[in-house]
């Protein structure tokens, strides 16, 4: 089955199960699992790749984002390093590296724990491309949580842009996640974010779902 069918199909199942559930105050969010990444400037990419160069596309994402054909070597500052990291586009106005608190183990670094464009004082990281590469004197974060919402799935959530709400996985593990980020835009498509360390912890994939806490 195409990845836009199930995508399609998961998102009728949910507002299908949410509306059956609002008697009860509950409302169910489908699960994102969310990789290390990078964003680039077009400065950082031509850096990397070439001069002129353009990212290609590899698969579309909320936003008008997408994951790119192209991927990078991130280092730490101890010189471990992680391959093989996607990047996605478009290019930005500044460039960020999101990772895993485990990934933040493995590079020898301090990651913290930031809302994705917040990398004013965050870690340091170098890049490495097949053309070059650089280095940021900050730039690299592990992202905090968050929900993608549009503004009707707000409305029916009871909730607002900036918010700050709990979900729970009902699941075996039994988990909740406090301190999750309520973002809300017409480009959204409903999804809850969370990192592969919080994913496999709770025994989360992407696909499955959770509900808010009232």
């Amino acid at each position: 089955m195409e990845t836009k069918n199930i995508e399609l199909i998961t998102k009728m199942v949910v507002e299908a199960i949410n509306q059956s559930e609002s008697k009860s105050g509950g409302f169910m969010v489908p699960i994102g699992v969310s990789a290390r990444h990078i964003h680039l400037t077009q400065e950082h990419v031509e850096a990397l790749f070439g001069p002129g160069y353009q990212l290609t596309k590899k698969k579309e994402l909320m936003g008008g984002q997408f994951a790119s054909n192209e991927t990078v070597t991130i280092v730490g500052l101890k010189l471990r390093a992680i391959e093989n990291v996607r990047i996605l586009g478009p290019v930005r106005k500044a460039s960020q590296v999101e990772v895993s608190a485990t990934d933040a183990i493995k590079l020898g670094m301090k990651v913290p724990v930031r809302e994705s464009g917040d990398i004013k004082g965050s870690a340091p990281i170098a890049i490495v491309g097949p053309k070059g590469a650089l280095y940021l004197k900050e730039g690299c974060i592990v992202a905090m949580r968050h929900i993608h919402m549009s503004p009707k799935d707000a409305q029916a959530a009871g909730v607002k842009d900036g918010d700050i709400v709990s979900v729970k996985a009902d699941n075996e593990r039994g988990t909740i996640f406090n301190h999750v980020k309520i973002r809300v835009d017409d480009s959204f498509t409903l999804e809850m974010h969370i990192d592969t360390d919080e994913a496999n912890a709770a025994q989360i994939a992407t696909g499955n779902t959770v509900t808010i806490i009232k």
